[in-house]
């Protein structure tokens, strides 16, 4: 019984892994966002002002992806990200879905209901997204503005 319970609890101290995005330009050229998980809740990052389709994409560790902790999770998305909001067309584009159709999205919401806002779309998993995408600070690692998180 007391293995058990320690056996739990060094499970519940280990930290866990955390989920990975990063987004790109349409040509994958220029890196434009990032963010990572930390317990429920996702920062995330995007260079000031920038507007237009964005490739999007997902890392998780291969013992996050052995567990299943993020079921049905793709490894990228074609999106768009316009006034500091990434929407993710969560349809494959082999249904006949291109990128397009995300780049031609209205500014205030999607125009076809597999576009989701990356909010919406991480509640599937119990992430809230968190950020502040206009800062200006910058992130040695993902050489993106960087963005305090209220109260800290």
């Amino acid at each position: 019984m007391k293995r058990a319970l320690l056996l739990c609890l060094l499970l519940l101290a280990c930290p866990a892994q955390a989920l990975k995005l990063v987004v790109w330009d349409n040509e994958m050229q220029t890196k434009v966002g990032a963010g990572e998980s930390s317990g429920n809740r996702f920062n995330v990052q995007f260079v000031k002002d920038y507007s237009g389709p964005v490739k999007v994409i997902f890392s998780q560790s291969a013992d996050e992806r052995a567990k299943g902790l993020f079921p049905g999770l793709q490894s990228s998305y074609d999106g768009l990200l316009r006034n500091g909001q990434l929407t993710l067309d969560t349809e494959p584009a082999a249904k006949g879905r291109s990128s397009a159709a995300v780049q031609n999205a209205p500014l205030g919401g999607a125009l076809l209901p597999s576009n989701q806002t990356l909010s919406r779309f991480l509640q599937q998993y119990k992430l809230n997204v968190v950020g502040t995408p206009n800062s200006q600070l910058v992130d040695p690692d993902f050489g993106l503005p960087d963005f305090k998180l209220s109260g800290k």
